[in-house]
């Protein structure tokens, strides 16, 4: 159980390292940026294989290569696989790794380094395993995730699905149109050109996605006609998609920049705290802490990193929190006062819970010697310090800060 305990925050250190860094985390940047320049040196060497000269030449460094990198993909895998729980977030430790084999990616990296390995074990199927290791340049999706100007083409992508799907559906059913029109009425003219509803399919998508091959084209007068309305048809309807996709790049970038002008206007405060050795934070997850509406963990900062909070991340002794909070429309300014104790004053050596002030003031805060402290009732006063208090009382010599 206490090897389990000391594991976790390895694991949940691990999670933030595979997936996608922040700017500010140098280790899983560095990650980012290493398993990115192994996909691209993998399909390098993948590319250079087919070439027979190049093979001859090069052969043994290709296939070096190509061990390496797969071996470094299997390793990814691995890492992948112990961090999934803090990867997906699931209840239990099974329907994360379950979530993470299952999915798009999580297949995709598995048959990156799998069928390289298959022939050891199955030499009778070296050739089909070969074919299955085409999936690895499925990989480049991941570099997508790395970098936002490549990420915004999967978010309008993404948006724009359902328009592109009906712009899609309707392609496929003028292109079966076409080609049914097409063949009937080529098919006597040329019945070896135009054999059947699939070669006409095929005259349609070269005409309809404004490519023309020419190895396939109507003889007959209404042939032709009924080509030229339907080259004008496909003009149109190529231009569909592309309207939408442009559309949604400009909607993208328009939404980019409202939200950086928003966060610009926008007023939030920020008040940042080391946790101490009795605070009861200590331990607790995220998700376990209750804040009041309004207000949110922003940033943990442990030891040089600064940590994008997750929901079961645990937090330790020595990380300072930030929690950030939206202002309150209307509200009115708080008048404080600040004394400074001078050597004469009553004040002078004293325990906060012993000054002689009205029940509804507060000492909030206490500068000395350029450090700001929060004082408790045994904190004792002395000459030179600069009491920061909130009192309706008449304070001689006090200067008043609104905040």
């Amino acid at each position: 159980m206490k090897k389990q305990q000391t594991a976790e925050p390895f694991r949940q250190r691990l999670a933030k390292i595979v997936e996608v860094g922040a700017a500010t985390d140098l280790v899983s940047r560095g990650y980012d940026f290493g398993i990115t320049f192994v996909i691209l040196l993998n399909l390098a060497a993948t590319v250079a294989d087919t070439y027979t000269e190049f093979h001859a030449a090069h052969g043994a460094a290709l296939n070096a290569i190509e061990a390496v990198t797969t071996a470094l993909f299997a390793v990814d895998y691995v890492l992948r696989l112990i961090a999934a729980h803090y990867i997906y977030h699931r209840s239990t430790e099974a329907a994360s790794l379950l979530r993470y084999v299952t999915s798009g990616t999580g297949i995709i990296d598995l048959l990156s380094f799998l069928p390289y390995y298959l022939p050891v074990f199955f030499p009778d199927g070296m050739v089909a395993f070969r074919i299955f290791r085409i999936v690895r340049i499925f990989r480049l999706f991941r570099i997508n995730a790395y970098y936002d100007s490549l990420n915004a083409i999967t978010g309008v992508l993404a948006k724009k699905r359902q328009q592109l799907i009906s712009s899609v559906f309707i392609i496929l059913v003028l292109m079966l149109g076409a080609s049914l029109c097409m063949y009937s009425v080529e098919n006597a003219a040329q019945p070896e050109v135009f054999a059947n509803a699939f070669s006409g399919i095929w005259w349609a998508a070269s005409t309809l996605l404004t490519i023309g091959y020419g190895d396939i084209y109507p003889i007959t007068t209404l042939g032709k006609t009924l080509g030229i309305l339907i080259t004008f048809l496909g003009v149109g309807m190529v231009a569909i998609p592309t309207g939408i996709i442009s559309a949604g790049f400009v909607e993208q970038y328009a939404q980019m920049q409202d939200s950086d002008r928003l966060a610009r206007e926008a007023d939030v405060h920020f008040i940042k705290f080391t946790l101490q050795p009795k605070d009861d934070w200590i331990g607790k997850t995220v998700a376990e802490l209750r804040f009041p509406r309004g207000v949110l963990l922003a940033a943990i900062h442990r030891g040089r990193e600064v940590l994008a909070p997750g929901g079961s991340d645990a937090l330790m002794l020595g990380d300072t929190l930030v929690l950030a909070a939206e202002p309150v429309g209307g509200d009115m300014p708080i008048a404080l006062k600040e004394v400074e104790l001078l050597a004469e004053n009553p004040w002078n050596g004293q325990y906060i819970r012993d000054l002689d002030i009205s029940r509804r003031s507060v000492v909030i805060l206490v500068r000395r010697n350029g450090r700001a402290i929060i004082p408790r009732g045994d904190f004792r006063l002395r000459a030179g310090d600069r009491v920061l208090l909130h009192t309706k009382m008449h304070l001689a010599g006090s200067t008043t800060i609104e905040i």
